[in-house]
């Protein structure tokens, strides 16, 4: 039971093992002057729709992270998707996001 409490405790504070569960980032997209960077991580045997948006205003880098409830069987999925739901971001919100 103790190691239960642990692990939960460690899942919801992102403490141990909080390296190896980090998303690993793929080569920014170009999209309508914004870059996108899809994120997603490994979520109970399927990967979480993640990433963030970056964009230069005024000489500052912006940026916009999201996840999003969408899980993928596969990591290429999860990666295809959360570069279209960027780019779905970029076009509904534009410069908004960063505010």
């Amino acid at each position: 039971m103790a190691s239960f409490l642990k692990s939960l405790w460690s899942q919801v504070t992102g403490s141990g093992g909080a390296a190896a569960s980090a998303p690993a980032e793929e080569e920014a997209i170009e999209y309508n002057g914004y870059r996108i960077v899809a994120a997603p991580f490994a979520d109970g045997g399927q990967f979480q729709t993640a990433g963030r948006i970056e964009k230069e205003i005024d000489g500052t880098l912006k940026e916009h992270r999201f996840i999003r409830a969408e899980k993928h069987p596969s990591r290429d999925e999860a990666v295809s998707f959360s570069v279209t739901k960027g780019k779905q971001i970029c076009d509904q919100q534009g410069d908004r996001m960063f505010a």
